[in-house]
């Protein structure tokens, strides 16, 4: 049952790096742009974002191994659509459809495991599956590396269907179905609002500079922000919504959001452009590239687990104002980035500082927006937290291209560094210890 929930988890968190090193090569096969490879990975993101509460809510109310299952056979058969789709037109509504399915079995695998698992297991199955899709994230940058060199951009997406077809096979006779007893009902009205409040202004963003910023992307962002009050005032009159609104009476749980939507913005935003420059401007093949932030994912296996004891003694406050600063002047050090730049002494300084910044952060964060809230809601405000870091990577993303795809990078690397830095005053200014202070 674990290593169902730990493959199936495993690729979806996986698809969604991988496809960053694969964006240079589907570009010059595909023939797209710069605004196309942001599709690419917006595609699946803005789905992801807008549905990942839905899909807890639906496992909930419908049965968390059907939702998970649903979730994996759909992730394999588009993963099949991604593989031989003839454009990039289909190539990025395969990924929106990913997405979706993705939304299904994301929220899933930890609801599994709490429902599969007796109190004295849980902990243990917990941080195992944490340290195996670490290591499966960790290893994915030399595996799609060298696929993508080797062989094809479209083996990324092809290696997907056995493992999760090894998932169906595990998971079918060892997954206990569980749900909710309460009635429950199904916010669908929530999610047309998320959809299109995402979608508008992702579209705007994206296709503003390509279209010069024509009447229909103006509309796009008019509809985007309309449908985000719309969805904002239909979750405050539902009684029973997918984001209960109440949660952000609690000040350390919205300051954790803040601070989550600014650190994962700039880690989505500067992943993206970084391994599309390191490959375009300075050469890199496909592995050479994912292994050079491999860093980042070493010091967030060696250190998380420390850090995050640390931080129950001492509380989290200072973590996280600390790690998103380092965070961003990793980020920031790595401007003057050209054809010719030297690994160990002027790309490696920064990715590690950036790597030492997100250990000192991502533990403590967790920690935080979990005991913010009580236990019988812990669920919701990991989900919540988790819908937060992909919305604000997915808006990043779109935004990258504001003033041209010739000054992505140098853009990219001042505002994803300050979005880091300011996260870490945010946290200063809002957070509270718990543990010596009273919220």
């Amino acid at each position: 049952m674990l290593l169902a929930v730990i493959l199936g988890s495993g690729v979806a968190f996986l698809d969604g790096s991988v496809v960053n090193l694969a964006l240079p090569k589907m570009a010059e096969q595909l023939g797209t742009g710069f605004s196309g490879q942001q599709w690419i990975v917006d595609g699946y993101l803005l789905t992801l974002s807008a549905l990942i509460l839905l899909g807890g809510s639906l496992g909930d109310i419908l049965g968390r191994k059907k939702v998970y299952m649903w979730g994996v056979a759909g992730f394999g058969a588009v993963s099949l659509l991604c593989a031989f789709a003839p454009s990039v037109d289909v190539l990025i509504a395969a990924r929106v459809l990913q997405g979706i399915c993705g939304a299904l079995m994301i929220p899933g695998a930890l609801a599994l495991i709490d429902t599969n698992f007796s109190a004295e297991q849980r902990g243990k199955a917990i941080g195992l599956w944490t340290a195996a899709t670490s290591a499966i994230i960790a290893a994915g940058p030399l595996l799609g590396g060298y696929l993508i060199d080797a062989l094809s951009w479209r083996w990324i997406f092809l290696i997907n269907v056995p493992l999760l077809l090894v998932v169906v096979w595990l998971g079918l006779p060892a997954i206990r179905e569980s749900r909710v007893s309460a009635r429950r009902t199904i916010d669908w009205w929530g999610a047309v609002f998320a959809v299109l409040a995402l979608g508008g202004v992702t579209l705007g963003l994206i296709e503003g500079p390509v279209m010069r910023w024509n009447p229909l992307t103006l509309a796009a962002l008019a509809v985007g922000l309309v449908c985000a009050l719309l969805f904002v005032w239909w979750e405050h009159r539902r009684r029973d919504p997918m984001l209960p609104l109440r949660l952000f009476r609690v000040r350390n749980f919205t300051g954790t959001n803040i601070t989550t939507f600014a650190m994962y913005g700039a880690l989505g935003g500067f992943f993206f452009i970084l391994t599309i420059h390191l490959q375009t401007v300075l050469h890199y093949s496909s592995m050479a590239a994912g292994l050079a932030a491999l860093p980042v994912s070493v010091t967030l296996i060696l250190l998380s687990s420390r850090i995050g004891s640390l931080a129950g003694k001492f509380g989290p406050r200072w973590f996280m104002t600390a790690g998103p600063i380092m965070a961003g002047l990793g980020i920031l050090s790595l401007l003057p980035l050209t054809e010719g730049a030297v690994y160990v002494t002027q790309i490696l300084p920064g990715i590690l500082l950036f790597g030492l910044g997100m250990a000192a952060t991502v533990a403590p964060l967790t920690t935080t927006v979990l005991a913010s809230v009580k236990d019988a809601e812990s669920g919701i405000a990991s989900g919540v937290n988790n819908a937060v870091s992909r919305v604000s990577g997915l808006f990043v993303v779109a935004a990258l291209g504001i003033f041209g795809a010739a000054q992505a990078y140098p853009f990219a690397v001042w505002l994803c560094g300050c979005l880091a830095i300011g996260a870490g005053l945010l946290s200063a200014l809002i957070i509270r210890n718990p543990k010596f202070e009273k919220n």
